[in-house]
């Protein structure tokens, strides 16, 4: 593709402003999950006497109007909220929720103090129509709750508990996830996506796609919600959206590294992977979005930069316009 403004692709999804079609789905008694058409997921579940709100939304107006539509199902207040990772489409919304306490992996928390203010800056950028009202947010979330491995909360009567697990470093360093053994359904956040490409520009490709997501497997879900996508429901349909998520990780590996090998530039690396990934996943959301920015950080993993270097909107731009364009 030539650098021709008229030919260049619209940066990130900045052009995607279209509003996706949302839908509520009951996984099980008092446990719900909102999925729009390859935007954000998000969940809750229900407590004896109290929800517990899994992913916040970008801003608290996103969140009030998911909030409206779990309000037709249960009245009960929201006690705790779960956040996956630190992304700011995920947390930014909290103050809608109307809770002091927050939960979230302590690597989580780390990352917002590190970066949350350029990742703020960075996905409004990215992915403007997820912002709405970018005026109501109050400023960066910060969980009250850590923890490092694991955290249960008891539901209370004869609801079970909730386990918050941290299954390994993946999409980002402190990704957990949301898992109720007695009903077997699990919320996954971004480690599974199911029919939705991988968003890897601050991910650990090579513990994600074995220790992390076997960890995950292990518990055998039965329904589970991704970070993006359809509900997946049982356990064949499960062991799918895994099996997707290796693939696309390997696959990037794989090519990423045979041009990073031979001293190729990171552009070849972007074309090769592009038409490797592209036949199962470009039809999928947010494929061209995330493509040249997962490259770009596999390339700094094989150039063994342990820890993911910061998106800037600047660095955003830079990145986009040498490998989509």
């Amino acid at each position: 593709m030539s650098g021709d403004p008229a030919t260049t692709k619209p940066f990130a999804s900045s052009a995607d402003l279209a509003e996706k079609e949302q839908t509520l789905e009951i996984l099980a008694d008092g446990v719900y999950a909102l999925t729009a058409e390859g935007d954000p997921n998000v969940g809750a579940i229900e407590g004896e006497d109290f929800l517990v709100c899994f992913e916040a939304m970008a801003t608290p107006t996103a969140a009030r109007g998911w909030l409206a539509r779990l309000r037709e199902h249960t009245d009960k207040p929201v006690r705790y909220l779960v956040l996956s990772h630190y992304h700011a489409v995920r947390v930014l919304g909290a103050s809608a929720y109307d809770t002091s306490v927050i939960v979230a992996h302590q690597n989580t928390r780390h990352l917002i103090a590190e970066r949350g203010l350029q990742d703020w800056q960075s996905e409004l950028a990215r992915m403007p129509r997820l912002f709405k009202e970018p005026d109501s947010i109050p400023g960066l979330t910060w969980p009250t709750v850590t923890f490092s491995d694991q955290l249960s909360i008891d539901l209370g009567g004869d609801r079970g508990e909730l386990v918050l697990r941290h299954c390994g470093r993946g999409h980002t360093s402190g990704d957990i996830v949301a898992w109720l053994p007695r009903q077997r359904v699990m919320f996954a956040g971004d480690l599974v996506e199911a029919q939705a490409a991988l968003y890897t520009g601050d991910a650990y490709h090579r513990e994600w796609l074995t220790s992390t997501l076997n960890e995950v497997a292990s518990m055998r879900p039965e329904a589970l919600v991704g970070g993006r996508g359809a509900v997946v429901r049982g356990p064949d349909a499960v062991s799918a959206a895994i099996a997707q998520t290796r693939r696309f990780l390997k696959a990037l590996l794989a090519e990423v590294g045979a041009v990073h090998a031979v001293g190729g530039t990171l552009k070849e690396a972007f074309h090769l992977a592009h038409a490797a990934l592209a036949p199962e996943y470009g039809g999928w959301p947010i494929f061209e979005h995330c493509l040249p920015f997962d490259v770009a950080r596999a390339w700094e993993e094989l150039d063994r930069v342990e820890h993911p270097t910061i998106w800037t909107p600047e660095r955003d731009r830079a990145v986009w316009d040498q490998l989509q364009s």
